[in-house]
C-alpha cells in the first residue's frame, strides 16, 4: 500500500457484534463485513465531509458519525445520525464540548464527552435519558455490552485507574440511589484501555503502563442463551472491588515487562480467552477457563527473600501470540477481536487485515491477509 493511501485512513472501529468493520479516510466512510473480509458500503465524503467517529448500529442502515479529517462538513461537537437507505441525515445532536467517542445500542445513543457522558434515546426527537459523570476521560473510554438483555456500560470513574459499571436501563426520573454506578477500583495508574464480555458478565481492564491486564466480575448474569462462566480461583490481586462478593478480580495477567499502550481488549465468544492488541504490534492471547495454559515464568530458584523474581513470580502470560505491523505515524492503534472461538482478527492503522488461528499449544497460523483500501464498497 503506497504511503498516501495508509495516511488516508483517519479510524477503525467494530461494530457491536464484530461482524462488520467501520475505516472512516478522508474520502469516505467504509464498512466491511468482517470475516470473511469483503467490502460492504460506503458513505463518500460528498454525502456527510470527512469523518472522525463512525459507530454502526449492528447491520442495519443506522451509523454515528463525528465530523474530523481534513474535509469536515459538521463541527467535532456534533453527532449526526445518518440513514443509509434514506440517505440523509436523521438526527443531529449539539453539544458545548468536543465529542471523543459515540456508542449505540438499538435504542439509545451514547455520546462521550471529556468528564461526562450523555444517554439518549435513539429516535427521530431523541430524548436525554441521564448523564453519567466521570474523571477526565481523554482515551474516550466507553464500552456497552453488546448482550440486548443486559444494558451495562463501562466508563472510567471518579478515582484514578478506576472503572464504573452503570445501569442503562435506569433514567433520571429513578432514585439517585438506583442510579448510582458500580466502582471497581482496578489499577493505580491511569486507566488506558477496557473491554467487556458478550455476556456482560466479565470485564477487563489495563492501564496506561500496559503491563497487567485484570479481569473482574460484573455482577450481572448474562441471559440464558449467553450466559458463560470462567472457571479458576477468584483472585486476591491488588485490584479490589467495593462489593467483593460480586465484583471480585478473577485474573491477572501479564502483557510483558516493558510499557505498552493497549488498544484493544477482546473476550472470545464463550469467554475462554482474552486477546489484547498494543502498539508494540503484538496481538496476545491468554487463556481465561484454564489457567495451566498461561505461560509461567520460568528459572533457577533464587535464595529465599531475594526478591529477584519481583513482581513476575507467579505471573500469568500469554501462551499464543502474533505480530503485525505498527507505526508511530499510523492514526490509530491495532485491534484484534474474535471471529470464532479460536480465531483472531486483527487490523491494522496501515490498513492491513490478518486473520490467525491457534491452538492450546500456542501455535498460531496465518489464514487470511488483505489491504482494506484496495477494493471500494458500493455506496449505500
Amino acid at each position: 500500500m503506497t504511503s498516501s493511501k495508509m495516511n488516508d485512513i483517519i479510524s477503525l472501529r467494530f461494530n457491536q457484534d464484530k461482524r462488520c468493520l467501520i475505516c472512516t479516510t478522508q474520502s469516505a466512510v467504509r464498512i466491511y463485513n468482517t470475516d470473511p473480509l469483503f467490502p460492504y458500503k460506503q458513505i463518500k465524503k460528498d454525502s456527510v465531509g470527512t469523518v472522525r467517529i463512525a459507530e454502526l448500529l449492528h447491520r442495519s442502515n443506522i451509523i454515528a458519525l463525528v465530523g474530523g479529517g481534513t474535509s469536515p462538513k459538521f463541527a467535532d461537537n456534533v453527532v449526526m445520525i445518518y440513514d443509509g437507505k434514506l440517505n440523509r441525515l436523521i438526527v443531529e445532536l449539539t453539544f458545548s464540548l468536543p465529542v471523543l467517542n459515540v456508542k449505540l445500542r438499538r435504542d439509545k445513543i451514547i455520546v462521550v464527552l471529556l468528564n461526562r457522558i450523555y444517554v439518549f434515546s435513539l429516535e427521530l426527537k431523541p430524548r436525554r435519558l441521564f448523564t453519567i459523570e466521570t474523571r477526565d476521560n481523554h482515551r474516550s473510554i466507553c464500552e456497552i455490552c453488546p448482550n440486548s438483555d443486559l444494558q451495562l456500560l463501562v466508563s472510567p470513574g471518579h478515582v484514578q485507574g478506576s472503572v464504573q459499571l452503570s445501569n442503562l436501563s435506569k433514567t433520571e426520573l429513578d432514585s439517585l440511589s438506583s442510579l448510582s454506578p458500580a466502582t471497581i477500583n482496578a489499577h493505580n495508574n491511569e486507566l488506558a484501555c477496557v473491554g467487556i464480555s458478550a455476556s456482560g458478565q466479565y470485564v477487563a481492564t489495563a492501564s496506561i503502563k500496559g503491563t497487567l491486564i485484570r479481569v473482574f466480575e460484573t455482577g450481572v448474569r448474562g441471559s440464558r442463551s449467553s450466559s458463560t462462566g470462567i472457571i479458576r480461583p477468584r483472585s486476591s490481586g491488588t485490584g479490589a472491588s467495593n462489593r467483593p462478593t460480586d465484583r471480585t478480580q478473577i485474573a491477572e495477567l501479564r502483557r510483558g515487562t516493558d510499557a505498552a499502550t493497549i488498544y484493544s481488549l477482546e473476550f472470545s465468544p464463550d469467554c475462554s480467552y482474552l486477546c489484547s492488541a498494543s502498539d508494540t504490534g503484538t496481538v496476545h492471547v491468554f487463556s481465561l477457563h484454564d489457567s495451566s495454559i498461561n505461560r509461567k515464568l520460568r528459572c533457577v530458584p533464587a535464595p529465599v527473600n531475594t526478591g529477584l523474581l519481583g513482581p513476575y513470580a507467579g505471573s500469568e502470560w500469554s501462551f499464543a501470540k502474533f505480530t503485525v505491523p505498527w507505526r508511530p505515524d499510523h492514526k490509530c492503534g491495532v485491534l484484534a477481536v474474535f471471529v470464532g472461538p479460536t480465531t483472531v482478527v486483527a487490523v491494522c492503522g496501515d490498513g492491513s487485515y490478518y486473520k490467525y488461528k491457534f491452538n492450546t499449544d500456542g501455535n498460531c497460523s496465518r489464514e487470511a491477509y488483505d489491504r482494506l483500501l484496495e477494493v471500494e464498497p458500493e455506496e449505500w
